[in-house]
């Protein structure tokens, strides 16, 4: 009802952003899905507040489920809590190399291989992207928290602060993810 919307959809209002009039665009698909979500259900009033107070779009939201589909379906999850990322690969063991807490995600940006990558197809982004942040993490440790807050049920103030924190941290994954092949070409000049 709050973390994952939030990333979900400030991440749809990115890709658009960035992908506006480009075909690519229509070959990604951003879904959030909780493990303790009742399906169908509205993003929390105060987290559409922050979410709209970032560029998102909250209208349309609903809420799903995780299932084990969804879990072994997905090329990149990013889960909220080191829990959550427990939980995701229980339901999918082989996930290991593409799931990942968000905090710990940002973190890895910082050792990863990146180059490159955004010259790939977007399509293929994310199972590269969750490559490189796995080789990233193989052999070293990761310095502090990587749990996100649930603000469900407390301050607006918390809210925004939530979504403050998922922005920064999603921010650099989602140019990574989402930057057009186009932008990323040198030009070519005429002969």
């Amino acid at each position: 009802m709050c973390r994952s919307p939030i990333a979900e959809r400030l991440a749809v209002a990115w890709a658009a952003g960035a992908l506006a009039g480009n075909p690519e665009a229509a070959e990604i698909e951003i879904l959030s899905a909780g493990l303790e979500a009742v399906g169908g259900r509205d993003i929390d009033p105060a987290t559409a507040a922050a979410v709209t107070a970032l560029g998102g779009e909250p209208t349309g939201f609903r809420s799903h489920v995780l299932t084990p589909q969804l879990a072994i379906g997905a090329d990149l999850v990013l889960a909220m809590t080191q829990d959550h990322r427990r939980s995701v690969l229980e339901l999918n063991p082989r996930g290991l190399r593409r799931t990942f807490t968000l905090l710990e995600a940002a973190q890895l940006m910082g050792r990863a291989q990146l180059d490159e990558i955004q010259l790939a197809p977007v399509r293929t982004r994310a199972v590269d992207l969750g490559r490189r942040l796995h080789a990233a993490r193989a052999g070293r440790g990761i310095r502090g928290s990587h749990d996100i807050a649930d603000p469900i049920g407390r301050r607006r103030d918390l809210h925004v602060r939530t979504a403050q924190t998922i922005a920064g941290a999603l921010r650099p994954l989602a140019d990574v993810l989402f930057s057009s092949v186009r932008t990323q070409l040198p030009a070519l000049t005429p002969a």
